[in-house]
C-alpha cells in the first residue's frame, strides 16, 4: 500500500513493461522514478466505488460526427475549449453547466467531456441526479465492510471531475437541498470541478434546488451554456441515417 493503491494478481502489470506495477521506476542514479502506469492506476484506485461508465449510448460520440455537428455551433466550440485546457481547469476547478430543453445535446457534450477525462487518466463520477440520491440513500443501510456514507461523501468530492446529469430532477425535500449544497459546496471550497446538466432555467433551478447551491454552481462553472431549441430526438428521420 506504499504507493497510495493496492493491486494484485494480472493487475501488476506495467501496461508499459516499464516497472514491476508498483509505479515507480529504479533509475541508473538509483532513485526512484515515477513511471507513466501511476497516474491512471492512481485514478481508478480513486474512482473505486463510484460510477465511472460511459453509457453505452455515448461511448462513440465525437465532434466531428452527429449528433454533435448538429447542435449549436457556439455552445460546442466552448466546450471543445474547455476540454482542449483540460488540465487547467481540473487544477482551477473550473467547470461546465449545460442548460436547456430536453434533446438539444446538453449530455451528449457533458459526455464528451467526461470521456475524454477518463481517456487522459484521470477519475471521474458520473450520475444522473436520481441516481446519485438513490445510491447515496442506500449507504445509510451499509452493512458492517459496505461504504459507508462519509466514505461514498468523501469520494464524490475528491474525484477529479464529478457529472451530474438532469440537475432538478428530483422531488424537492429538505434532505435533497442538503445533500446537494453540501456536495456542491465541498467540491468549490476543495475547488473541484462540477459539470452539470440541467433542463431548467436559472430561476427554475434556484426554486428547486436553492439559491446558494445555484450561487455556488455560478462560482464553479461560471455562467450557464445555453440550449434551447427543439428536441432532437423528435425530429424526424430519413431511412437509414
Amino acid at each position: 500500500m506504499a504507493n497510495g493503491f493496492a493491486s494484485n494478481g494480472s493487475s501488476t502489470a506495467c501496461p508499459f513493461g516499464k516497472c514491476d506495477g508498483g509505479g515507480w521506476i529504479l533509475g541508473d542514479d538509483d532513485l526512484a522514478h515515477v513511471c507513466e502506469c501511476r497516474a491512471p492506476r492512481l485514478a481508478k484506485a480513486k474512482a473505486s466505488g463510484i460510477n465511472s461508465v460511459i453509457p453505452r449510448r455515448y461511448r462513440g460520440v465525437s465532434f466531428d460526427r452527429p449528433p454533435v455537428t448538429e447542435i449549436d455551433s457556439t455552445v460546442v466550440t466552448a466546450v471543445g475549449d474547455w476540454i482542449d485546457s483540460m488540465e487547467k481547469h481540473l487544477e482551477e476547478g473550473t467547470g461546465l453547466w449545460l442548460m436547456g430543453n430536453t434533446g438539444t445535446g446538453k449530455t451528449t457534450l457533458a459526455m464528451l467531456v467526461s470521456k475524454e477525462a477518463l481517456k487522459r487518466g484521470h477519475s471521474v463520477a458520473i450520475y444522473s441526479l436520481p441516481k446519485l440520491l438513490a445510491r447515496i440513500r442506500a449507504t445509510f443501510d451499509a452493512q458492517v465492510g459496505e461504504e459507508s456514507y462519509a466514505e461514498f461523501f468523501e469520494r464524490l468530492c475528491d474525484v477529479d471531475l464529478l457529472h451530474i446529469d438532469d440537475l432538478g430532477a428530483e422531488k424537492q425535500t429538505e434532505w435533497v437541498l442538503e445533500q446537494l449544497y453540501a456536495l456542491v459546496n465541498e467540491r468549490y471550497e476543495r475547488e473541484k470541478p462540477i459539470v452539470v446538466t440541467t433542463n431548467l432555467s436559472q430561476e427554475q433551478l434556484e426554486d428547486q434546488i436553492g439559491e446558494r447551491t445555484v450561487s455556488r454552481l455560478i462560482e464553479i462553472c461560471g455562467e450557464a451554456l445555453p440550449l434551447w431549441g427543439e428536441d432532437a430526438r423528435q425530429k424526424p428521420r430519413l431511412r437509414g441515417e
